[in-house]
């Protein structure tokens, strides 16, 4: 019990901190977590079996991460926020009937589908779906979000991808979203570079939307060259042959025909 008290002061020491916003100690936020995440093992953090955890130790277990998770998205550290969101899935699922709903469970479940679209991860994206209530995916504004970008992709509407960033439900969703914006913006490029030998710089910039002031750099990255007010990029020569192999695919046809006649 002792253990317990010692544990509910540090959490709430943290929970003020945090609670600051934008004037927030991140440094001192993450102190606090390490204490916290130790001072936790010594109860029954991430139990196996409900009956072994009282519901304030499950509570104060639950919460704990919620912020930790949040703080990695503020730090940009997408490996944590994903090793504290593997954690969560516990409390979220397996706890469902035993703990109260959390204020942050569908936002940081939305930001985690967020998180995994903008890897490209999408198998894991309709997993963790599946294990999401059809009508929170249909009504929860945090679930409807990255699920409409996924559609979007699905598509090929990149520009509405690429307007998305003033349309999220969260601050936190920003990180994320410049991260697929990125993903997004470079398969755009790509496509440039097939669909044309040369582009205005004007006409790029807003199929890239991006300001005029970030084309140079982009430009750079990609290997542009930039003349009088247009993109040119290096066109690499295929030199393998890819013609079709016709006499070798009938000999192939001949011989597979011979050896199933045999074994009829």
């Amino acid at each position: 019990m002792a253990e317990l008290k010692a544990v509910v002061a540090l959490y709430q020491d943290l929970s003020k901190e945090w609670g600051k916003g934008t004037g927030r100690n991140l440094d001192k936020v993450g102190t606090y977590l390490e204490k916290l995440k130790l001072s936790l093992t010594q109860l029954s953090f991430l139990p196996t079996r409900g009956e072994d955890s009282t519901i304030q130790e499950l509570n104060v277990s639950r919460d704990t991460l919620e912020i930790g998770a949040q703080y990695s998205v503020a730090r940009q550290d997408t490996q944590a926020f994903q090793r504290y969101m593997a954690q969560l899935q516990s409390y979220y699922y397996d706890y469902a009937d035993k703990l109260p709903e959390s204020a942050f469970k569908w936002q940081l479940l939305g930001l985690n589908l967020l998180c995994l679209l903008s890897q490209n991860r999408v198998a894991e994206f309709h997993t963790e779906l599946e294990r999401i209530p059809l009508e929170q995916i249909q009504t929860n504004v945090y679930i409807r979000h990255p699920v409409s970008l996924e559609q979007y992709i699905m598509e090929g509407s990149y520009n509405k991808i690429l307007h998305a960033k003033g349309n999220v439900p969260a601050e936190s969703f920003k990180y994320f979203i410049d991260i697929l914006l990125n993903t997004v913006r470079d398969e755009i490029a790509s496509c440039l570079e097939k669909s044309y030998p040369e582009i205005g710089c004007v006409d790029a910039a807003r199929m890239l939307s991006l300001p005029a002031n970030q084309m140079d750099q982009y430009c750079k990255e990609r290997n542009w060259t930039v003349n009088n007010g247009r993109l040119y990029w290096q066109v690499e020569t295929d030199k393998e042959d890819h013609t079709v192999p016709s006499l070798q695919l009938a000999k192939m046809a001949i011989s597979y025909a011979r050896e199933m006649e045999q074994i009829v």
